[in-house]
């Protein structure tokens, strides 16, 4: 019987990657048309500040949802190890336990968040007339927290077997039932933003059920027996192990997101209304950058579970030329049509131009974000997902101190909100390349360095390869 599992340890690595790549990318930008179409119709038949409050909670939302996906994403790569090393009963075993995991997890954050969301969305001091509509927003979406949750548990299962399509096809069907609703609750039933939450709970719930039963239809990792419900200490600890750093980088990025927003809302409606369009904007702007990560974590998943150093190394190089080919594109359809797009969630002049502003000053650091999503996604295919933390840490620290020290210092106002997104990929970035240079390169040329299990170690060992590499070479030269 034909399967939709796809083993990456043997053939061309770009052919591996841009086939796997492709409907991943597609369903990431299917899943963001869940954002768009909330944030589209809301802004044109509620109003801008209805849209501005949507903007206003993004960041909350984004933590609690971050929480929980990088423990899905943790238990995918150990699935692909489990996968490429052709050990069957454990990828099924991870399957359940992950499974576990998130089913817990995002009850927790979603009845902790549903509390805290006032408290939180004042302490971004979100303007007063945007308050009812963003708590109310807020609430809405930590209710349907476990939904979002399993659905992309689910996509991190398919991907980490290979199976980029069938999340796919559940998306598609789902965003357009998404879109529906939200014309539906919205435009006849007016029922505000909250008729746009309901309408992205019902589709994500639709989209995981349905997702699942396609899954044990079709894909035999997803037929369990008895033996393979076993929840244990090992396995869980292991999908932890990768998966809480995943979580935490994703978190400290939500936590510095909401630092931002904080700023952004000092400077009134019209810079919220604008940065929520340009963030609308630039989460499709990611996508390339994320799928591309995500198909390079599968494919050096597989490929290091098989032993297969010299095809991980290879699909690195692949990645990094498939990267800056994307970034050129990027940048010139962000210069040449950023009004344009700002124009799709506003009416508003002002907010229009200011948003056009925006996507013109960050496009010009795409190749800096996207080399982090590449050289994130083998270093946590290969089982290095401390780095991950890491990095998170340095764009972190950059978030909280860059915006401030360019609007406030260097004079720049509001215009230094989008210019310091930029300096922080490519301080991102620049770590990023350094950790290449050290560990990664090294690792694959098989240089007798720490195993990659052990990547946990103090933060001080981080960059020391790129000195034992420095130093090798010096006594190359002089001998």
């Amino acid at each position: 019987m034909k399967t939709n599992v796809r083993d990456m340890t043997s053939g061309s690595p770009v052919k591996h990657i841009l086939i796997f790549a492709l409907p991943t990318l597609i369903g990431n930008i299917f899943q963001q048309v869940y954002n768009l179409a909330d944030s589209m119709i809301v802004g044109r038949f509620v109003g801008a500040n209805a849209f501005a409050a949507i903007g206003a909670t993004a960041s909350i939302t984004f933590l609690f949802f971050a929480l929980c996906n990088g423990l899905g994403n943790g238990g995918g790569i150990v699935v692909s190890q489990y996968y490429g090393a052709h050990d069957e009963s454990n990828v099924k075993k991870c399957i359940i336990n992950t499974g576990f995991i998130m089913l817990i997890v995002p009850v927790f954050f979603g009845i902790v968040s549903l509390f805290l969301a006032p408290a939180l969305l004042r302490f971004l001091d979100t303007p007063e007339q945007l308050m009812n509509d963003a708590v109310f927003y807020t609430r809405f979406m930590c209710v349907g927290l476990t939904c979002v949750s399993l659905y992309n548990y689910m996509s991190a299962m398919l991907r980490a077997l290979g199976d980029s399509k069938t999340p796919l096809y559940f998306l598609i069907i789902s965003t357009i039932i998404n879109i529906i609703l939200d014309l539906l609750f919205v435009c006849v039933f007016d029922l505000g933003i909250g008729g746009a939450a309901v309408a992205t709970i019902i589709a994500q719930a639709i989209s995981v059920i349905s997702c699942f039963i396609h899954a044990r239809r079709t894909n035999p990792y997803f037929r369990f027996k008895k033996e393979d419900f076993s929840i244990t200490l090992k396995m869980t600890g292991r999908i932890i192990r990768l998966g809480v750093p995943m979580s935490l980088q994703f978190a400290l990025i939500a936590i510095s997101s909401m630092a931002v927003q904080r700023i952004v809302n000092q400077y009134g409606p019209v810079v919220v209304a604008a940065f929520t369009a340009t963030n609308r904007i630039e989460q499709l702007i990611h996508q390339p950058f994320m799928t591309l990560g995500a198909s390079l974590s599968t494919f050096s998943g597989q490929n290091y579970g098989a032993k297969r150093n010299d095809r991980v190394y290879a699909g690195y190089k692949s990645g990094i030329s498939i990267m800056v080919l994307l970034s050129l594109i990027l940048i010139l359809g962000m210069q040449l049509f950023g009004r344009t797009l700002t124009s799709l969630f506003v009416t508003d002049t002002a907010i229009i131009e200011l948003g056009a502003k925006g996507l013109r000053i960050t496009s010009l650091f795409y190749m800096a974000l996207g080399l982090i999503y590449v050289v994130r996604g083998v270093l946590t295919g290969i089982g290095d997902a401390f780095f991950a933390l890491f990095n998170g840490i340095v764009e972190v620290i950059g978030r909280f101190t860059i915006p401030i020290f360019m609007c406030s210092y260097l004079g720049f106002g509001s215009t230094g909100i989008w210019l310091s997104a930029g300096v922080v990929w490519f301080l991102s970035g620049i770590t990023a390349w350094f950790r290449y240079l050290g560990y990664f390169r090294l690792k694959l040329s098989k240089e007798d360095l720490t195993p990659v299990s052990d990547s946990y170690g103090h933060i001080s060992r981080l960059f020391q390869p790129v000195l034992h590499a420095f130093r090798s070479r010096q006594r190359a030269r002089f001998q």
